[in-house]
């Protein structure tokens, strides 16, 4: 069978990652990128397409060659692929789900101890040549995690590898799921939505962007939270309404946030949230480690190979 990868780009963009798992699974045809125009005419005579993110809508997909009858996404969430469109024309749909839970828990981590340190702000004092906390007494304020609640919405892998990082701090944990968890740990607990945003001191999020969950933080679930507590998103940028979380941060509702997504991506210049000082903001890295976008890599060339051998894989409902 042949693949073509429609932006290798997106995934490869330093050139440090070997394409032999993909090369061996199947005839590769690679470009660094490709304009909606160019999409129609590089699918053709391929079997199986991989994409990063490139919007695939039903009017596209129902014009692609009968030829095409599986989609890679080169990632976990699938929402820029019409997935009715792709029943229709007989596509089967495979993401990666997993390749980057390490990385991306390691980020939540990062932002977590970075909140509690008031790392942005001590740095931001030295940048304007603000050299009190060192000459004078410490200037902004900084608390341990150890006691501290953290309220994790959606307790899937990447959640669990945060939990299993926060309780070695010494935290309580609160999670929210759309299916609850029963825990060994009795220090981790199933709560509602809203007792996990009154009760926790962070809150960290870590489920898919859904019709049902786009905007699940909004102004009112913002209110919930206390004053002293910090949102942590490493997920979807549109799981949060951009617009509420920074009246909430202008209006001093919540502390702060990290954040390593936004909506849109990437972001107009002139957003607020770049020049507060209690926020935290990374372009979307959780998922870009040498080693994780080499799993990732390896792990499309085992899709391929098993939707070859008749028994595809991570196939997305």
């Amino acid at each position: 069978m042949k693949t073509v990868f429609l932006n290798s780009s997106k995934v490869n963009f330093d050139g440090n990652l070997d394409y032999s798992p993909l090369s061996k699974a199947s005839t590769l045809a690679n470009f660094h990128s490709s304009s909606p125009e160019e999409i129609l005419e590089r699918v053709k005579d391929h079997d199986i397409v991989i994409t990063k993110e490139i919007p695939l809508g039903g009017d596209l997909i129902r014009n692609f060659p009968p030829c095409v009858k599986l989609i890679c996404e080169a990632g976990t969430g699938y929402n820029n692929i019409d997935l009715v469109a792709c029943k229709e024309k007989g596509i089967t749909v495979c993401n990666i789900p997993g390749y980057s839970t390490d990385s991306v828990a390691q980020l939540a981590i990062t932002l977590l101890l970075s909140l509690s340190s008031y790392l942005t702000q001590q740095q931001n004092m030295i940048q304007n040549n603000n050299f009190n906390n060192f000459t004078k007494h410490l200037q902004v304020p900084h608390f341990e995690l150890n006691g501290k609640t953290l309220g994790i919405i959606g307790a899937g892998t990447i959640g669990q590898g945060v939990i299993k990082v926060a309780r070695a701090l010494g935290m309580n944990i609160l999670t929210y799921n759309r299916t609850p968890k029963l825990w060994d740990d009795p220090r981790v607990k199933s709560v509602s939505l809203d007792d996990l945003l009154a009760g926790s001191d962070l809150v960290s999020l870590h489920c898919p962007l859904t019709p049902q969950t786009k905007h699940l933080i909004d102004i009112t679930k913002l209110k919930l939270m206390k004053p002293s507590a910090y949102l942590i998103n490493t997920s979807r940028g549109a799981l949060i309404n951009e617009t509420d979380l920074i009246t909430a941060l202008q209006e001093n509702i919540i502390a702060g946030a990290g954040l390593d997504v936004l909506d849109p991506e990437p972001p107009t210049l002139d957003n607020p949230l770049f020049y507060m000082d209690n926020v935290i903001l990374t372009p979307h890295i959780g998922w870009q480690t040498l080693e994780a976008r080499q799993r990732l890599i390896n792990l499309l060339g085992e899709n391929i190979k098993a939707f070859i051998n008749g028994t595809p894989m991570n196939v997305v409902k």
